[in-house]
């Protein structure tokens, strides 16, 4: 058709979301560049001083872009800073940031006073990440409950099927014909195992843009999952390409238990390496503050920034942030390089808000003396952001909770739907043959899989909503596997106990 233009269509889109992804960026680190601003402002540094700073924070890497194009245009174009500055707010999309540049450049040229402009316009901006992050959480929410809803739809379809499936045999008995078997039709393979976990996928991927993590540098626990993983599917291979080795290992064992046991295996490597991993970066997160605080108070009664540093490492409750805090202190008294401290940091620690903290504290100290009013702005706006993450965990949990209560209502409904039926048809149609009757169990086993699958992919996404990463995902997919599992035998149990006949 005349002016269709798919390919321009296609790439406008992708041109929009690029902006979108580059603007929730710089809206990200905006409040820790905005505390950078202010504390070197406080210290006596200027703006553009500061940009040229910027440029070699790379746990920014949107302010970092951005700070080499101001240097560039500023050092090489031989454009004014103020000018700059002014053009870069009328070019971004994000508005806390084009405030900031268009504010700070008005406050200059009209002679106010910059320190107090940049204190007000970072005190509003941790108050909208603030608002903004209990936006983040009703959004989160509402996803969950869309995923909550998904799954009620997975048990609905996989109840009308059975129910399907069971009208149709008891209309091939009632005209008369032989059944030999019941067979599984190829269309419910592929919505049961690849269906919907294909929109746990989607759910997951809408998460990940909505849900942003706190740790650096996780890669390694997914590439732990990769030889279970390899191992499980050799394992599964082998009993699939054997026949009678199959049916010998599924007859003893059984496939659910078999599948459950397989994810768990998947799961645990990288579940453990992460439970260590988040021990030690959440209590730094938490503790981080504290440590702040106290490193100031040290230097509001005269002592050095070093020694309020040295102070401050000492007190105890930090958990297990206080040995590295012992390190640093231990660093200090040999006459270590504060920034070579922060780079010994980094290889201990991924959690960003510390790192950032950390490495602002350092540059406040190196560059400006680290005064009393400069650290105090830092301490403040620490204990601001650790509030801010806490209440979100804390808003966040019911939903692990509720993923665990829609794993034990799938894996108890289904299954006790398809048992029945089942058993019924053991007592009331005792011609029908055992091929049917072994069938009907394989389309059981068929449902088991399925559930025990698709809960051991809502952990990916559960963790995920809980603490911004899917590397969490691996104690939680394992956790509702076993759950799911444990509730089908559950189910079989209870069935067996009415009907008091073996299935």
């Amino acid at each position: 058709m005349k002016g269709l233009d798919p390919s321009g269509k296609i790439f406008g889109w992708m041109l929009r979301l690029f902006a979108r992804k580059k603007t929730s960026a710089i809206d990200t680190e905006l409040p820790f560049a905005a505390m950078m601003f202010t504390l070197m402002a406080a210290s006596g540094v200027t703006l553009y001083e500061s940009w040229k700073k910027m440029r070699d924070i790379n746990l920014l890497p949107a302010m970092q872009k951005d700070a080499q194009d101001v240097v560039r245009q500023v050092e090489v174009l031989g454009q004014d800073p103020l000018t700059v500055m002014y053009k870069k707010s009328e070019k971004t999309a994000s508005k806390p940031y084009r405030d900031l540049l268009a504010g700070y450049v008005s406050a200059v040229r009209s002679g106010g006073n910059v320190v107090n402009f940049l204190k007000s316009k970072l005190h509003s901006i941790f108050e909208q990440q603030s608002a903004a992050s209990i936006r983040s959480i009703e959004k989160l929410g509402t996803l969950v409950e869309a995923y909550a809803v998904l799954l009620i739809v997975t048990l609905c379809t996989y109840i009308l099927y059975v129910v399907m499936s069971a009208t149709s045999l008891f209309d091939l008995l009632q005209t008369g014909r032989t059944v030999g078997s019941v067979a599984t039709p190829p269309l419910m393979y592929a919505v049961i195992l690849l269906a919907m976990p294909a929109v746990s996928i989607l759910f997951m991927a809408v998460a990940h843009m909505s849900r942003k993590s706190s740790l650096l540098n996780v890669m390694g626990l997914y590439r732990r999952a990769i030889m279970p993983f390899a191992g499980a599917a050799v394992f599964f291979l082998l009993i699939a390409l054997v026949p009678q080795g199959f049916y010998s290992v599924t007859e003893v064992v059984g496939l659910p238990v078999l599948v459950t046991i397989g994810l768990a295996v998947v799961s645990l490597p990288s579940a453990l390496a992460y439970h260590r991993i988040a021990s030690t970066n959440f209590a730094a997160e938490e503790a981080m503050p504290s440590f702040l605080r106290d490193v100031t108070e040290a230097r509001k009664i005269g002592l050095s920034p070093e020694k309020s540093m040295i102070h401050a490492s000492k007190r105890t409750g930090y958990g297990k942030f206080s040995e590295l805090l012992g390190l640093v202190r231990s660093q200090i008294e040999w006459g270590v390089s504060l920034k070579k401290i922060f780079s010994n940091i980094r290889k201990k620690i991924q959690s960003w808000p510390v790192l950032i903290h950390f490495f602002i504290l350092v540059e406040t100290i190196e560059i400006g003396g680290g005064s009393a009013d400069a650290l105090e702005i830092l301490a403040e706006y620490s204990e601001k952001n650790r509030d801010t993450e806490v209440n979100k965990r804390s808003l966040l949990m019911p939903y692990v909770i509720l993923s665990f209560v829609w794993s034990v209502l799938i894996a108890l409904t289904t299954t006790i739907v398809a048992l029945t039926i089942y058993i019924l048809a053991q007592v009331s149609l005792p011609n029908l043959s055992s091929s049917a009757f072994a069938s009907m169990q394989q389309q059981i086993n068929l449902f088991s899989i399925g559930i025990i699958f698709q809960c051991w992919l809502s952990g990916f996404f559960v963790g995920k909503i809980r603490e911004g990463t899917f590397a969490a995902g691996f104690k939680y997919s394992a956790l509702l596997a076993i759950t799911a599992y444990l509730s089908l035998v559950l189910s079989k149990n209870f069935l067996e106990g009415i009907y008091r006949a073996p299935v």
